[in-house]
């Protein structure tokens, strides 16, 4: 079958879970004896300039190069082919969910409401297109079916070649594997670290989406004289760094505010068989993360947080309990890349 992914990229931000998903997906489509070319388009993700992207991506002509294209991130799904369909990452969420937030990005006014509207309509229009439209998880499909009135059968998107995690023991630090942002909210964990008891450690690894946050929690850490327990590595980190540091650590940390799904460092760290500590208004990742189980749910709060971490550091029987069961959890949600393309091409 000749398969086109589709998807959006800002141009020179790498990495990031959306990026990996339509990696992965072309590799294992390769892989599965599919021919595949990969359409990545240049996109600017703010409210006011996407219309006219929009409407970019709608005249390109792919209506009779490929037997199916996939569409991942908005507004790709946009592009016109009798059988496209959607594995739907995320809506552009400040016309969303995110509306009355400090992170909707027009004004709430007439004029904003226009833009929202008109942005809002065109993906009802791809939406009524798609042979088929898939959610990466049960939030996304809450998400669709209560915005846009659209059901999605949930298709948990996997780790490429997971067999390149191991587990080396388990360590005196916690690992928080995501692109330093507020939403993902690294300085709850550096606030949870001058409130512990022991002496576990906290590795910080991701680039900050910007300069300005990226100054912010390094100067906490300082500020809170916390430099010989907390390290923030703030650059893009290499998959075999990564791997290396989870194969080590106590466990992993993966606490961002209303999250799209589980998060790829969630899912490396089950890989690494390394309980995951999350937060219960953390979105997503509670269709992985059972408490008790194969990790620790807990407020978002730093002493609940702090009192997670001490738990593991003083009992490392329970760390690696919960950290041997993760490989089960990813079993029993049928997170497997058989499962994804049987979907997709479907």
């Amino acid at each position: 079958m000749k398969v086109i992914v589709a998807s959006t990229d800002v141009p020179f931000v790498g990495g990031g879970g959306t990026t990996a998903i339509v990696d992965w997906l072309g590799l294992e489509l390769i892989r599965a004896g599919h021919d595949v070319d990969t359409l990545r388009f240049p996109f600017v993700s703010e409210t006011t300039a996407m219309l006219d992207q929009a409407l970019a991506l709608r005249l390109f002509h792919v209506h009779d190069t490929a037997d199916r294209v996939i569409c991942i991130r908005p507004p790709s799904y946009l592009l016109q082919h009798p059988r496209k369909v959607l594995w739907f990452i995320h809506h552009h969420r400040p016309i969303y969910d995110l509306w009355h937030t400090e992170f909707r990005d027009v004004p709430d006014t007439p004029w904003g409401w226009r833009h929202a509207r008109a942005l809002v309509r065109a993906d009802e229009v791809a939406f009524a297109e798609a042979r088929a439209v898939f959610a990466n998880s049960h939030v996304v499909a809450d998400r669709l079916r209560r915005f846009n009135n659209v059901s999605a059968e949930v298709v948990y998107p996997p780790i490429h070649e997971p067999e390149r995690f191991r587990c080396d023991g388990y360590g005196d630090y916690v690992m928080y594997v995501a692109r330093a942002a507020e939403h993902k909210r690294q300085t709850l964990a550096v606030q949870a670290m001058r409130l512990t008891r022991t002496p576990v450690k906290l590795r910080l690894v991701g680039q900050a989406d910007t300069e300005l946050y990226g100054l912010e929690l390094q100067a906490m850490i300082d500020r809170h004289d916390l430099g010989d327990r907390v390290t923030f590595t703030n650059t893009w980190t290499s998959e075999a760094a990564k791997i290396d540091g989870l194969a080590g650590c106590l466990a992993a940390l993966y606490i961002p505010l209303d999250e799209d799904s589980y998060g790829y460092s969630s899912l490396e760290a089950h890989h690494a068989r390394k309980a995951v500590i999350t937060a219960t208004d953390s979105g997503g990742t509670s269709e992985l993360i059972v408490n008790g189980e194969n990790g620790l749910i807990v407020p978002p709060e730093p002493r609940a947080l702090a009192e997670a971490m001490d738990r593991l550091y003083e009992d490392r029987a329970l760390a690696q309990r919960l950290g041997e069961a993760g490989p089960a959890a990813i079993k029993r949600l049928g997170i497997t890349w058989d499962r994804v393309l049987e979907r997709l091409l479907a």
